[in-house]
């Protein structure tokens, strides 16, 4: 059994104050295959004061110095590549053939670190200077759904900017995150810039979330802890970003070509069994076309291979716990009960299995918008098709959600499917399957989140914007923040 017994606080590995070790179980054979020692608040007060200290430091290092430990990270990250995909096969289920997984954290790192060379840190507003400075001490709560690359990218944007760090990874992938401050280590990363503190969110997630050394939180997971973290930073007034739940639509629009539609929706939601909060895991159809879909979902639905995720020739593995498995089913029976049309998957146990949390890809067909598979996250294979008569009606259904984090659209030349993407309530919005952009923002509407990670925008939730005023021939010499030509007349006044 694998063993991480420590933390890594201020640029050394240390043992918690008052250690207790809690077992990983392997999601696919359902016993331990890891012990990890977790820390408490104490422990997380000694991280956050490393964290002061090195920011004194860090925060003002040049654009080329960050630059070059980014470079020195990826170098390290990618000699750890294999390592990585194997440990999250076996702590949360992860095929090792999905390398996304492994490759997109590198390559988010790349963006970071092109953006940082051309980002205006200091810019003009007429005569008065504007500077982005890193906001402070920074702490980052991930998942264990992509557990690897939602850490990565708030750790590198937070390198980036200037700030340092206290990461908390989930429990479920606290052997990857740990691997995670390995390579940072490795990559000479300056004490007390990057500390990890494993533990629960009740104890190490709270008092990060509470600390007054601890100037922002950034936290990825549910809505319901989402809502927890940031009643608990209101006490400081630190600044918080949240990326939570969600429950996709996908309308397909009439004039769509329905078999691509299909199949891509159930490749999308599906994919990370269906462990993905962007997930399309509700899919709109025109009532008149509902039974020309189905077949192609059946079809595409049970071309997953379900096994061991350290087969290569798996394409689902199971879902990541107990606790996990028992949610989904229990929603799966929900939708039973509440009358939905079960067209393939449900409860049963895969064939060849007979253990592991392994959810068979389920599609539900003649959902109605209020059924509560078509209104909570389920987070596991589950697809619920819902009919429309209209367009209106389906913009309707789409809307009709807390969430707001993702959606998506196909239709085809008869249609306008500007006017429906423009409508739709959520971050991010993809056209007739069209591949995301690690450049652009994404986060959500509504209960789906606040602020934006990735790219430009995500490089901003790390600064504070402070503005200047009488140095002229200083701000002068400086880009305009809109980019304007013309002379601006500045306006004297006293503000609030």
């Amino acid at each position: 059994m694998k063993q991480y017994p420590h933390l890594y606080i201020d640029g050394q590995w240390t043992e918690p104050i008052e250690p207790r070790d809690v077992e990983l179980i392997d999601p696919t054979r359902e016993e331990p295959f890891a012990r990890v020692t977790l820390g408490t608040a104490a422990d997380v007060d000694r991280a956050v004061d490393a964290a002061r200290k090195a920011f004194e430091s860090f925060s003002t290092t040049s654009v080329g110095e960050r630059i070059a430990l980014i470079d020195r990270v990826i170098d390290v990250y990618e000699s750890y590549a294999d390592e990585f995909s194997e440990l999250i096969a076996r702590e949360v289920g992860i095929p090792v053939s999905n390398r996304a997984q492994v490759t997109g954290p590198a390559d988010h790192m790349r963006v970071a670190r092109d953006i940082l060379r051309d980002y205006p840190f200091e810019s003009r507003i007429g005569n008065a200077i504007i500077r982005r400075e890193p906001i402070g001490v920074c702490a980052l709560i991930s998942p264990w759904n992509w557990p690897i690359q939602t850490g990565v990218i708030k750790v590198i944007y937070g390198l980036a900017a200037g700030c340092t760090i206290v990461a908390k990874p989930s429990l479920n992938s606290a052997a990857s995150g740990t691997l995670m401050a390995q390579v940072l280590h490795e990559a000479n990363v300056p004490a007390g810039v990057f500390n990890l503190v494993n533990g629960t969110g009740r104890d190490v997630g709270d008092r990060l979330s509470r600390h007054p050394g601890v100037d922002m939180i950034s936290f990825t997971g549910s809505t319901a802890a989402g809502k927890l973290v940031g009643a608990a930073a209101a006490g400081t007034v630190k600044k918080v970003s949240l990326e939570l739940g969600g429950k996709s639509a996908n309308i397909v629009l009439p004039d769509a070509d329905l078999e691509q539609a299909a199949r891509w929706n159930i490749q999308r939601c599906f994919f990370n069994a269906g462990q993905s909060c962007h997930a399309p895991s509700r899919m709109l159809v025109h009532e008149n076309q509902m039974e020309r879909v189905v077949p192609f979902l059946i079809d595409e639905a049970r071309q997953f291979r379900l096994g061991d995720p350290l087969e290569s020739s798996t394409t689902m593995g199971p879902v990541v716990s107990a606790e996990q498995y028992k949610s989904i089913r229990d929603l799966i029976k929900t939708g039973l009960d509440e009358g939905a049309r079960l067209v393939t998957g449900g409860l049963e146990r895969p064939a060849n299995l007979d253990r592991g949390y392994f959810v068979q890809p389920t599609v539900f067909s003649d959902v109605t918008p209020e059924m509560t598979i078509a209104r909570e996250e389920i987070f596991g294979p589950v697809l619920a098709v819902i009919p429309y008569r209209d367009e209106d009606e389906a913009l309707r259904i789409a809307n009709d959600s807390p969430y707001g984090l993702g959606g998506y659209v196909f239709g085809g030349p008869r249609t306008n499917p500007h006017r429906v993407v423009n409508r739709l309530r959520a971050g991010r919005i993809s056209y007739n399957g069209a591949p995301t952009d690690s450049y652009t923002p994404m986060g959500g509407y509504k209960q789906s989140g606040i602020g934006r990670s990735m790219g430009r925008f995500g490089l901003d939730e790390y600064l504070e914007v402070k503005s200047v005023y009488g140095f002229e021939d200083e701000a002068c010499a400086l880009p305009d923040l809109f980019g304007s030509t013309e002379e601006i007349t500045s306006v004297s006044g006293v503000s609030e």
